[in-house]
């Protein structure tokens, strides 16, 4: 039988080797699983990822597309931000939505808490379903030059398919609603 609150890891040390306000990378001497020294390097993320998948009346998602400097390339995705630790994860998502593409949604519902790269870092992201939606204008940061375009479930498990949807909260969010959809 696994016991599955025994850490097979043995911190020796660590040291901050980067910190901002968004993030902080540790290094920590360790020893593995196997009693071997080594180093591990976490990302610590000091806030909550959230991700909002914005259903209009006509079944259709409202995708975000943006440039990711950390990826050099373009992403079609949900629309995504920030949230605070220690505010309602909810009301992240309502600013992040209206931010980002001026809609404001009667109902929502909490879908689905996702780690994204658990291997490096403790990011976790919170996504929801935002349904009911109103027009309004859209307030981007000044770090954000935005593009929209609505799009159907299965045409965008479709572009996951081509590798054109390649963002780990789109993905998760897209392939949660299709599994949903096809068991009622």
């Amino acid at each position: 039988m696994i016991d599955e609150s025994r850490n097979p890891w043995t911190v020796i040390g660590k040291k901050t080797v980067y910190n901002n306000p968004w993030i902080e990378v540790t290094e920590y001497d360790v020893r593995n699983p196997s009693g071997n020294p080594g180093i591990y390097g976490k990302v610590h993320f000091k806030n909550l990822a959230i991700g909002i998948v914005p259903l209009n009346e006509k079944g259709e998602l409202v995708l975000v597309g943006q440039y990711r400097f950390p990826l050099n390339a373009y992403s079609w995705e949900i629309p995504e931000g920030g949230g605070k630790l220690g505010i309602d994860p909810l009301e992240s998502a309502k600013r992040e939505l209206l931010e980002e593409t001026g809609l404001v949604a009667n109902k929502w519902e909490k879908l689905l808490e996702i780690h994204l790269s658990n291997s490096v870092s403790d990011e976790l992201a919170i996504l929801y379903l935002a349904t009911e939606l109103e027009q309004h204008q859209a307030e981007p940061e000044d770090t954000e030059e935005l593009a929209h375009r609505s799009i159907t479930l299965e045409a965008a498990y479709e572009e996951i398919c081509e590798g054109r949807i390649t963002d780990a909260m789109t993905v998760a969010a897209i392939q949660h609603l299709l599994l949903r959809k096809k068991r009622t």
